[in-house]
């Protein structure tokens, strides 16, 4: 099986980017499942529901969210009839919404699971995401061979030390959050794929995808900004993982894709 996994989509520009380079990507990679981090989407802070459908629709199987997941409204009092739209699994057991799911593929089975890092995410007093690992792979490997994990988590140290907790027990960990693409994807010895960050959608002449100068703003005064887009530079960045019939990660390849605006 192959797996394109988009990295975070950051606000206007970022979706801009995704339907200018999606299909280009699908037709050239030729995945067989393609998973986007929108976390981001919507302002760059969080994913309407609107945003979230028209990403479905221009060819995305799963949207993942991290921290943001509930910053849009509209969209959380929808989740529960989204299931193609991921929360992270280790947050209360009263928040609406699904922290992984069973998606068809071709005539196969993938699973998607999406957990939040602890470091910088206090506001949501998560479990811990190693913790209950164990139990939720063995529960989505029960059901296909072919699982991909979402880590957004703040802390490389943090994904590093989930990454090898998770080796052998999933197909890849994808990291996710920091918005820059780290140039340390390898496969594990027990077959587990891996990345600190794939990066993101959108401008990468930026802070995170957004304006530098209402970043900077916001960094003297200590007033929370109201960022705007930055549209320099738009590029889709990602990861492709090759997988082989035994749900053990043969490749893992960082993807990137200019488009002009």
């Amino acid at each position: 099986m192959r797996v394109l996994y988009v990295a975070e989509i950051v606000g206007k520009a970022g979706v801009f980017t995704f339907k200018k380079a999606i299909a280009l990507v699908k037709a050239e990679l030729k995945p067989d499942f393609v998973i986007a981090c929108a976390d981001g989407a919507t302002g760059a802070k969080g994913l309407g529901k609107e945003h979230a459908l028209y990403i479905k629709k221009l060819g995305a199987n799963v949207l993942s969210c991290g921290d943001f997941c509930f910053a849009k409204k509209d969209l959380t009092e929808d989740l529960e009839r989204l299931p193609f739209i991921l929360r992270p699994a280790n947050l209360n057991g009263d928040v609406p919404g699904f922290g992984y799911g069973v998606f068809k593929c071709t005539d196969k089975k993938i699973a998607v699971a999406v957990l939040l890092g602890q470091a910088e995410f206090s506001r949501f007093h998560s479990e811990n995401p190693i913790a209950g690992l164990k139990g939720l792979l063995e529960n989505l490997r029960s059901q296909t061979p072919f699982v991909i994990v979402d880590y957004h988590a703040a802390a490389s140290a943090e994904k590093q030390t989930l990454f090898y907790a998770a080796d052998g027990l999933c197909s890849a960990v994808i990291g996710s959050h920091c918005r820059v693409q780290t140039a340390d994807e390898t496969v594990l010895h027990n077959g587990t794929a891996v990345i600190t960050d794939a990066g993101r959608t959108g401008s990468q002449l930026s802070v995170g995808g957004c304006e530098a100068k209402s970043c900077i703003a916001e960094f003297i005064t200590g007033i929370p900004h109201w960022k705007k887009d930055a549209w320099d530079c738009l590029e889709l960045q990602g990861v492709l993982i090759d997988i082989d019939d035994c749900g053990k990660a043969v490749s893992i390849t960082r993807v990137r894709k200019a488009v002009s605006v």
